[in-house]
């Protein structure tokens, strides 16, 4: 794997919690819009930390912008004493990191649980998160994600604002460049801990559910999905209650 950057964190729950979670945003966000996940977690007793993707947030920018590089990087986030992770969360360009780490390394974390996740990417699905991230970067206001998102929460609205206002352009854009082969299902069928799949609704979007990516994770029996029905590709944004609620459910 490339040589990893340090990413930044951001924390819910007490620093002596027994349970400790990683969470990871998808491409084109930051680690605070992983907020429901962090709340939920922090209210029933766990740690959980969210960091920013390299070339996102305030995360360091560099050159590679790999689907390895992103493995790497958090395969070298661990707790601060070293243990396995007791789950990770990753959503979208975060579950296929997340991925490429566990296959990597099936002592960094003990479960995972994957947000419709980056697996394998078609032609139409790439054309259609370059769309999205375009129009992101061309008008990065709360506005626009306001009107492209009416329901969602307001706090998201900021953040999806801000996300696109501190990533690297050039960096979202070389995510795309540098990967012209979207697909980890190698690593995923690889992959030894429990894994569960929160899936969109492929009836909205989805980048998984009835996708080559599901059918090849299906050969791995330490996989199992479900889906958040009338939600898009962000779950936790469109169906946050619902989302939460299959998170509980697969940790259960």
């Amino acid at each position: 794997m490339p040589h990893p950057v340090t990413l930044p964190r951001q924390s819910w729950g007490f620093p002596t919690a027994g349970r400790r979670a990683l969470l990871i945003h998808g491409l084109g966000s930051n680690g605070a819009l992983m907020w429901r996940y962090g709340v939920a977690l922090a209210e029933r007793g766990w740690r959980a930390d969210a960091v920013d993707l390299r070339g996102h947030g305030t995360a360091p920018r560099t050159l590679d912008y790999s689907l390895a590089a992103y493995g790497a990087d958090v395969l070298g986030t661990r707790p601060a004493d070293g243990a396995p992770w007791d789950l990770v969360i990753g959503h979208s360009l975060g579950g296929a990191a997340s991925v490429l780490a566990a296959a990597e390394d099936a002592s960094w974390t003990r479960r995972l649980v994957l947000i419709d996740p980056a697996i394998s990417l078609t032609a139409r699905d790439r054309d259609i998160v370059r769309d999205s991230q375009t129009r992101s970067f061309d008008d990065p206001s709360a506005a626009a994600v306001r009107a492209e998102h009416p329901d969602w929460h307001a706090q998201d609205v900021e953040l999806k604002a801000l996300s696109a206002q501190q990533a690297s352009r050039w960096a979202v854009e070389q995510t795309s460049v540098q990967n012209p082969q979207w697909d980890v299902t190698d690593a995923a069928l690889r992959v030894a801990v429990p894994t569960h799949v929160i899936a969109s609704d492929p009836e909205v979007y989805s980048i998984f559910r009835g996708k080559p990516a599901e059918r090849a994770v299906a050969a791995n029996p330490l996989f199992q999905v479900s889906v958040v029905a009338g939600a898009g590709h962000s779950p936790h944004r469109d169906a946050p209650e619902a989302t939460i609620a299959a998170l509980l459910a697969a940790l259960a």
